[in-house]
């Protein structure tokens, strides 16, 4: 079963699934890895304020992370109406496994039973086909003003892709790419990171997914973006093939939660880099989080 949406005043509720692999949010314990790197955010000073909401150290159900995101565009769309100052936002963090698929994706595209998925299946408002979210990959989801920025969604893909690259480049010494034609970075035949988002008068939501320690099987079990003949890679596979890292850090030293730590970091700060936004750190405990965003259904 495909679960979708409702119509509301806004567009569209998610129908919160109540199949039996469900999970909790739970915390995924990171260990400090201070004393091996320590990542300084270099914001623009003068830069617009991004709200950070960091939670990538915890698995959120995706069903509560995608109506957070339209509150958060019901928000700016409402400030903006008011001609008020309007923020950008970053939400990062995990998921647990959860298949979704684009506006238009193709079924075709599954290698299971839709009736018997391995995991909850999503049809979303985003562009793109079908992808697969879990432990050990980081989400980012921009819910960024782009007339704040630059009114092109062009633009806006490949800055994303410059984010990715630019932390593989700086943090691994390992060289990625863009594919023409296609969205997400990629290195060889390998592709770290998808892309998938939805605009709304200007205002983005949905966004990337990098595979730092993901386990890669569910991968398997569809075909990623709908792109046949090529791989999916992450971070720690790849590192496995790299002879040598630039700097002092050894990164064969670093286990799974601090190499989700030390690339989430990066992404947050090549991020602020890109965007010229000047990150401003928000709290809100996932207990929190849950309590402001209860599951919906119909």
């Amino acid at each position: 079963m495909i679960f979708t949406t409702v119509a509301s005043s806004f567009g569209f509720i998610p129908t919160w699934p109540t199949k039996k692999y469900r999970a909790l949010s739970r915390e995924v314990p990171l260990v400090d890895s201070a004393p091996i790197h320590k990542l300084e955010f270099t914001s623009a000073e003068n830069g617009r304020k991004c709200e950070l909401y960091d939670f990538g150290k915890e698995l959120v159900p995706y069903g509560d992370a995608w109506n957070w995101q339209k509150e958060i565009v019901r928000e700016k769309r409402a400030l903006i109406e008011k001609n008020e100052e309007c923020p950008d936002t970053l939400i990062v963090l995990q998921h647990h496994p959860v298949y979704t698929l684009g506006t238009g994706s193709s079924t075709g595209y599954l290698k299971f039973d839709i009736q018997d998925a391995p995991f909850e299946v999503y049809r979303t408002e985003r562009g793109g086909e079908v992808t697969y979210h879990g432990p050990g990959q980081i989400i980012m989801y921009p819910i960024i003003n782009l007339r704040n920025h630059k009114m092109d969604l062009h633009w806006y893909l490949r800055a994303l892709e410059e984010v990715v690259i630019r932390v593989l480049s700086s943090i691994f010494s390992i060289e990625a790419s863009r594919i023409e034609g296609l969205t997400g970075v990629w290195i060889g035949n390998q592709k770290v990171a998808a892309i998938g988002i939805k605009v709304s008068n200007w205002i983005t939501y949905h966004g990337l997914a990098l595979n730092v320690t993901t386990d890669l099987t569910p991968f398997d079990w569809i075909v990623p973006c709908g792109i046949k003949n090529r791989k999916v890679g992450s971070i720690r596979g790849l590192l496995k093939e790299v002879q040598s890292c630039s700097g002092s850090m050894n990164i064969d030293m670093l286990d799974d939660f601090q190499l989700i730590d030390i690339t989430c970091k990066s992404l947050i700060r090549e991020f602020s880099d890109v965007f010229k936004l000047k990150i401003d750190y928000r709290t809100v405990s996932s207990f929190e989080f849950l309590q402001q965003n209860p599951h919906k259904a119909h």
